[in-house]
């Protein structure tokens, strides 16, 4: 079984990432807070533990989580250009998968090689558009459909 096991946003951009163990997702502003969260294919950003520890794994580090800068974290899911179009359900909030979350070259300034190693496989993650108002909670199920 899936689940969302964090949450974070960037209340300004280029500043540190927030942890939330709720939050509240809209269409009109994504997650609470989020800078980014405007409306818009790329409203919140949904990465893979797996895939994550998978980058880890490469560069023979333990980076956090954060430092990819996604909104959410699941477990038990692996993201790929197959689940453009679907839907991830995070308890009550239905999210449309709009693409790849695009490495960029902020992921080199945070660690040598993080760039490269999130490209293959869809390791940095996907891109959403909200499709209704929730209240996520970290351990919420995550269904992808």
């Amino acid at each position: 079984m899936s689940k969302l096991i964090a949450i974070g946003f960037k209340p300004i951009k280029q500043q540190p990432m927030t942890l939330v163990t709720k939050a509240s997702v809209t269409c009109s502003h994504g997650v609470e807070q989020d800078f980014c969260g405007r409306p818009g294919k790329r409203q919140v950003t949904v990465m893979s533990k797996e895939q994550w520890q998978t980058v880890c794994d490469e560069l023979d580090t333990l980076l956090p989580w954060t430092t990819r800068r996604a909104n959410l974290l699941v477990e038990g899911l692996s993201f790929s250009s197959a689940h453009v179009g679907k839907i991830l359900k995070v308890g009550d909030l239905k999210l449309e998968i709009t693409g790849e979350t695009d490495p960029c070259k902020k992921m080199e300034l945070a660690h040598a090689g993080l760039e490269a190693a999130l490209r293959p496989d869809w390791r940095g993650g996907v891109t959403c558009r909200v499709l209704n108002d929730a209240v996520i909670n970290a351990g919420d199920s995550v269904l992808l459909s």
